[in-house]
This record gives C-alpha cells, structure tokens and sequence, in this order.
C-alpha cells in the first residue's frame, strides 16, 4: 500500500457501501468502510428498507388484508392492533440483518470504523467517533456511498409527535385516526396504503396530476382504483401552502384554498443526497441539484480515485441497484475486466398492493415508435390468485409485434415483486413469446399468468393477420 493506511476506505454502510467494501476485501485489498451509526447496515437496514417493508408484511398480517376476499371486507386477525404489536416483528427483522451484515464484513476482514467522516485531501478523511475524538484515515480510492435523506422544507417544524418525515414515521407511539400524507411517490405511496389498511383515514396530497408517472399508467389505474377502496382520498395536482400546528394534530392550507385537518402529517416530498458535512467540494468533487455527487458510467466522480454508488448519486436509489453500483465502483477503480451489466433492471414498489416492473412502459414503446401488442392476464382467473385471496391483480407483457420480444413486464398483487423476474430473464436472454407459450409452469401459481398474457397477445396477433 505505500503511503497509504488502506487500499479503500468506503464511507457509508448501506447496500452500495457494504457491497463495495466486499468486493474489495473478495478481491485482496485492505479495506475500512466508516459510517456514523454504532450498528451496520445504513439507512436501509436501520429506518429505510428493511423497517418499512417490514411494517408492511406486519400490517398485511394483523390487518388481515391478504384474506378478505376469502373472509370478507371486514376481516382482521386482531381486533385492535397497535404499533408495538406492529414494531415488534421490524425489530426482529432489523436485528437479525445487523447481525448477518456485520458476520459478512468481519469474515472478510473489512474494518469496521464508527464515527462521521469528512474529506482532508483526495486520499483521507477525517473521522469524529462519538466519543469526540478525531482520526485521520487514508486510501488509495475512497467509495462515497453515504445514501440519501428525506427532504425536509426549512418552513416546516419535524417535531416527530404531529410532524414525521420517511425516516421517523415509525416512531409514532400509537396509531392516529387520521393522516395526512404530502408526496404521492414511492414512499408517499407505500406508507399512505399500509395505514390505510390499519384503518387510518389517508389524503394524499400531490402537486402532479398523476401518481408514480414512471409506472405503466393501466398499472396506476389498477393501484389507485385499490387505493380508494381501502378509503385513501387522493388531492391530485395541489400544492401544500402552509402547514400549522394545533392541539392534536395539524391543518394543512393548499394552494387552492382547501383546508385538511390530520392528527399526524408524513411529509415524504423527496430525498437529498446525505454529503452535508462530507466537505466533498473542498477537493473538487462535482456536485449536482439536491446534493447527489456527479459520476460517469464508471461511477467515478469528477477526482480521479473517489468513486460514489447508491443513492447519493441519484435515481433510481434502489437497494438492489446500490448494491449492484457498489461492486462495480469497485471493479472499475481496479480496471477488473467484466462484462459490464446491460439486462434491464426490475423495481418494485412495496406499497398494498405490491406494484413491479421491468423494460417499456407503453407510454415508452409508443413514444418511441416500436409496434406492440400487450397479453394481460388476470390473477382472478389463476388457482394460485384465488389460494392467496388476491382478485385484483394482473400480469401485463408487451411484446414486439414483428420480433415477437418480451419489451416490458408490468405487475401489480400479491407477490408481483418476485413474480417479475422471470420477465427479467426471459429479456435478458433474448426470448420471446414463444418460449412462454411453450413453457410449462407449476400449478399453481402465479408464474402461470405469464402463459396466460402470453396467449392473449397471441390471439390478437393472429387475429390481426387474418
């Protein structure tokens, strides 16, 4: 190493900083990663992914949500179902991922420094434990992965009693009888229909007229017809002007002169990349809108050995997708050859219910001039859909109409995030409507309503040739 006290030093340790310290200590180097939290895993593991979709399977559970279409509207497990009985199965979840993180890091020889990290120079950071003393650390390539973190408006008091963000929203000491939910995103998304299905009353408010505009928009009909019917009120294309506090709870004042009223507020209006404090401009490193660190398709930053990975460097800011940036970070500092990733990436969004998806929207294939024809099939109409009490969802694929190629897979139900992936496959390795025609699934189950699409599109295509 030289002059150097490390080969890399990984700042944050959430899925691209865990994934980068691995692939550095898999490849022989000497590697620290530093985050400011006593326990491993960063945001996703700690108040990001694993608690929020933790929660979900929980508010699944107790709700009852995945058996009413079997035992009727009103079912439930439990009667009154409160926020420890709902916590309690996240904290188990959370602790087991603590451990399994750091067992993996320590196996492979990854030191572990706990403390808040600024940059020196190019090649060293400062680190502040939380017994206030200071270390300074040096690396011949440092990865930046230190995620992101809820936007916060500078008008608004976060007092985490009336007032949460997406980081603290399962702070809450009991459930509120109604909630107020400011951005219809993701997050806005998820949390608004996990407490909705608790019996809380949601609004969400949102200043675009449509939610999740990314998703295939016969997908957001789907979601938002099940959002109404779980009594969430959605305030499409209006802008929260003013937010005060009262008593028990807060009023929200919009732009167009409307008045709600909420015991709880979750504001979940965007994330900013977490590099306050990182001193990143100091050294030259390029910074974009909302903080998120600059790199090229190498994840290399605008300093020649400081790469950067996840969320901190923006969309899409998933953990699977940090992960995957995390290793490749890595690969690219050390010039290892590897044939770079070019299948198309699935999302998943982990709202109730699930919503998935992978390549073309057809807004997409549309504007982009590209035949199609689409194969749907519904979960009503699947033994496996019927077992699981899921009548609502459905499978959709586009399909090339001259190639016959899978362009895009679209999901929404019950288990949708796992079913996607055969459609990631089958894009992946080239195939195409036939092999789903010819292919035999279990029965029953869900992967079976890719035979299903598959058949419909089959028909109008050779109903179109007559």
């Amino acid at each position: 190493m030289g002059r150097f006290d490390y080969d890399f030093l990984v700042i944050g340790c959430g899925p691209a900083g865990q994934k980068a310290a691995l692939q550095a200590a898999k490849l022989r180097k000497q590697v620290a990663i530093v985050d400011e939290r006593e326990v491993v895993g960063g945001i996703c593991v700690n108040v990001g992914t694993i608690p929020s979709k933790s929660f979900r399977e929980a508010v699944a559970f107790f709700s009852g949500f995945k058996q009413r279409n079997v035992y009727g509207p009103h079912y439930k497990i439990k009667t009154k179902i409160d926020m420890e009985d709902l916590l309690f199965r996240c904290a188990k979840i959370i602790g087991s991922e603590i451990e399994v993180i750091r067992h993996q890091l320590v196996r492979n020889n990854v030191e572990i420094v706990v403390g808040r990290a600024s940059f020196v120079d190019q090649h060293t950071i400062l680190v502040q434990t939380p017994s206030n003393e200071e270390k300074k650390l040096s690396a011949e390539f440092i990865v930046v992965a230190v995620g992101a973190k809820p936007y916060q408006p500078p008008h608004i008091k976060f007092d985490q009693k009336v007032i949460f963000d997406s980081d603290n929203i399962l702070t809450m000491k009991q459930l509120p009888r109604t909630m107020a939910i400011v951005g219809g995103g993701v997050i806005g998304v998820e949390y608004g229909t996990m407490f909705a299905n608790l019996g809380v009353s949601v609004t969400v408010v949102d200043g675009r007229k449509r939610i999740l505009p990314f998703v295939d928009e016969e997908i957001i009909e789907t979601l938002k017809y099940q959002m109404r019917a779980q009594g969430i009120t959605l305030r499409l294309g209006e802008e929260v002007k003013d937010v005060s506090l009262k008593d028990d709870g807060a009023v929200l004042r919009l732009a167009s002169g409307k008045v709600l009223v909420a015991d709880v507020v979750l504001f979940s209006a965007g994330r900013v990349s977490a590099t306050e404090g990182l001193n990143l401009k100091s050294i030259g490193v390029a910074l974009g809108e909302k903080g998120k660190i600059l790199v090229d398709e190498n994840y290399r930053t605008s300093v020649p050995n400081i790469y950067a990975a996840g969320d901190v460097i923006g969309f899409p800011a998933l953990a699977s997708t940090s992960a995957h940036q995390g290793r490749m970070a890595v690969l690219n500092a050390l010039n290892f050859p590897y044939k770079p990733n070019t299948y198309p990436m699935p999302y998943g969004i982990y709202s109730i219910p699930e919503i998935s998806m992978v390549g073309l929207t057809e807004d997409e294939a549309t504007s982009q001039n590209i035949p199609y024809e689409v194969g749907i099939s519904k979960y009503r109409d699947i033994a496996r859909g019927a077992i699981l009490g899921d009548m609502e969802g459905m499978l959709k694929i586009l399909f090339h109409r001259e190639t016959k190629k899978i362009l895009g897979v679209h999901a929404i139900g019950e288990n949708s995030s796992e079913i996607i992936h055969l459609g990631q496959a089958v894009m992946a390795l080239n195939g195409d409507l036939n092999f789903l025609l010819d292919a035999v699934f279990n029965y029953p189950t869900l992967t079976e309503g890719y035979k299903i699409a598959a058949y419909n599109a089959f028909n109008k295509l050779a109903a179109a040739e007559i």
